[in-house]
């Protein structure tokens, strides 16, 4: 194989949607898979995977064979065996990596892929990235907790919440409890703690960090792994309201509307589609929301 000849398949293969219809076809073997039920595993619209499709046949990646009125594609394992030995033949002190008897054949793959197998791998192949955020106030006990059980809602796997004080009060808010209870949250594993947690080195990696206090905002934040995109979301602090305990589960009330408002539009955002400073921006924008505008429904 000439170097040209395998710059074309690895340019064919650098794009994610013709990758993951290459692998899907690798993993169906010989017997290969009907384009509506590549389609279907991968949610690709008609007209891109007809595109996709035509530019690995075009490559000699894989071929279609028309059955009636459908049209069944199968990898060409000797076009990637092919490939695989260009790519190692100089490594290894000289000597092949891969053997005639270590190339991939389509025998390795005798099972037949029913709908569910195909969706299922179709699904570890085109997995969406969960993005994990990190809301931040004083005490991490009602603003930020509010916001963490809100995106871990309402976010459906999209998103994995976190929140944190930078002095915790060490107790969630009795009001918060409440009312996440009243709209049927689960409470059980909220708890106010530090975010020197989220700074170690085991700690998770978060994408977003919020602030949803002014005074954390002015804060000097640690480090936090990852260098995540930050962003202010100040809201008024429902635990310090003045009045009866009706006042102040009102205060908590519109807390969680203003919280609720802003983070319906970060899930409305494409933010696999936005690069970082066009996402910066549309953060922003979220925090600058008035803060006594939102009304409670009726």
């Amino acid at each position: 194989m000439e170097i040209l000849n395998a710059s074309v398949l690895l340019a064919a293969l650098g794009h994610e949607s013709r990758l993951a219809i290459f692998r899907l076809l690798v993993q169906a073997g010989k017997k290969g898979l009907y384009a509506g039920f590549i389609g279907d595993a991968l949610q690709m619209a008609p007209a891109t995977l007809s595109f996709h499709l035509a530019h690995l046949q075009r490559t000699g990646l894989i071929h279609g064979e028309r059955e009636s009125r459908h049209i069944r594609y199968v990898a060409d394992y000797d076009a990637m065996n092919e490939l695989l030995h260009f790519l190692t033949n100089n490594c290894c002190e000289g000597e092949p990596c891969l053997s005639a008897r270590t190339s991939i054949q389509p025998e390795q793959f005798p099972t037949p892929l029913n709908s569910t197998t195909v969706k299922k791998k179709a699904s570890s192949i085109m997995k969406p990235h969960v993005y994990q955020v990190l809301f931040l106030c004083t005490g991490n006990s009602a603003r930020s907790i509010l916001a963490e059980a809100l995106l871990n809602h309402l976010g459906k796997g999209r998103f994995l919440a976190f929140s944190a004080g930078s002095h915790p009060s060490g107790a969630v808010n009795p009001f918060a409890l409440e009312l996440l209870q009243q709209q049927n949250f689960p409470v059980e594993k909220l708890r106010s703690k530090s975010w020197d947690e989220f700074s170690r080195p085991d700690a998770p990696v978060m994408d977003f960090v919020f602030t949803v206090c002014d005074k954390a905002a002015g804060e000097k934040c640690p480090v936090w792994p990852g260098q995540p995109m930050t962003a202010h979301w100040g809201i008024d602090d429902p635990v310090i309201a003045d009045g009866s305990d009706e006042q102040k589960k009102q205060a908590m009330r519109q807390a969680f509307h203003l919280l609720q408002r802003r983070i319906g539009l970060l899930l409305n955002l494409p933010a696999d589609k936005l690069d970082r400073l066009s996402l910066q921006h549309e953060f922003t924008a979220i925090g600058k929301l008035p803060r006594h505008e939102i009304q409670e429904p009726t």
